[in-house]
């Protein structure tokens, strides 16, 4: 699949990391209070998965609302998200979906309407987990509603990035801090009722442009918002990437096959809708071409030796 990427794009982005990961600080925390995950019998190599059960956690991101077709409504699941391509890829004998719209981490543990704690789905048996989380607990669906009225006020300038630097520290930072436990709370939990499962953790996709270029009016933020937000996701991505590493699990990238298929391209070319979307999907979250790029970077992800 060719996903259009930039040729500067890695180098740019290693750039960027350095940064990111120095503005991090907090998440160091959780090497601090907790003991790195052993290595566990269940990563194997290619095709061990095969035909063996499969569980899917996740918000809405991982969900898939409003894409056809829908089959939970109170989770606004769809059955062309990324974990059932997967499934269907892998071909699976077991596969349960309990992704759901708006959850958290919390949700791992307790109902969500009528879907019950995420966690009761993984069983000692079950041989791959796929879990994406963390986008609500740091805020995500205030962060755009937010953002896109500031950008009212001053669309030349970055009245976000001011508004949650108020305080003299980046509230988004933080937050991004705080969830790092509560993640590396959630893998330890799956490995305790798995044991010898393989888990992914799968990252968030490339919502706005690579370049920090932005695209008012179809995406409402102010011109130096885009770039701030950008580094945002990223940093959030990193976190995960760091929790996954500290518990033994990998980490799929879903950000660097997204690039140039962001809220601002044109319909024909993005995977990720804009506020208003064109295609069938949630505002500020993937369409069906998005969930499908996202498949693909969990199935090369699960062809790769341990």
């Amino acid at each position: 699949m060719a996903y259009g990427i930039p040729s500067d794009g890695p180098v740019r982005r290693h750039r960027r990391r350095a940064t990111v990961a120095a503005a991090l600080g907090g998440c160091a925390l959780v090497a601090a209070s907790t003991t790195p995950a052993a290595a566990h019998g269940g990563d194997h190599g290619p095709g061990h998965d095969r035909g063996t059960g499969y569980v899917a956690l996740g918000d809405s991101y991982t969900s898939g609302p409003v894409i056809p077709t829908q089959v939970d409504a109170d989770c606004a699941r769809s059955d062309h998200n990324y974990p059932s391509l997967v499934a269907a890829a892998r071909h699976v004998s077991a596969f349960k979906d309990v992704s759901c719209a708006g959850a958290t981490t919390a949700e791992m543990w307790k109902a969500q309407g009528t879907n019950g704690p995420q966690l009761d789905a993984v069983q000692r048996s079950t041989d791959l987990v796929t879990v994406q989380i963390g986008g609500n607990d740091i805020g995500f669906s205030s962060i755009i509603s937010t953002c896109a009225a500031l950008s009212s006020k001053d669309l030349t300038g970055d009245p976000c990035r001011q508004y949650y630097n108020a305080s003299g520290t980046d509230q988004l930072v933080r937050n991004i801090a705080e969830t790092a436990p509560k993640v590396d709370k959630v893998l330890r939990a799956i490995r305790a009722r798995a044991p010898h499962a393989r888990i992914l953790v799968v990252g968030y996709p490339d919502l706005l442009p690579d370049d920090g270029s932005g695209c008012y009016p179809t995406v409402p933020f102010a011109a130096k918002d885009f770039p701030y937000l950008r580094d945002t996701g990223e940093r959030l991505n990193l976190m995960l990437r760091l929790v996954a590493a500290w518990n033994g699990a990998r980490y799929v990238d879903t950000y660097g096959p997204t690039v140039g298929h962001d809220m601002c391209k044109a319909p024909a070319d993005r995977w990720i809708e804009p506020l208003q979307p064109a295609s069938p999907a949630a505002p500020a979250h993937p369409n069906a071409k998005g969930e499908a790029a996202m498949a693909q970077a969990v199935l090369q992800r699960l062809e790769w030796r341990y």
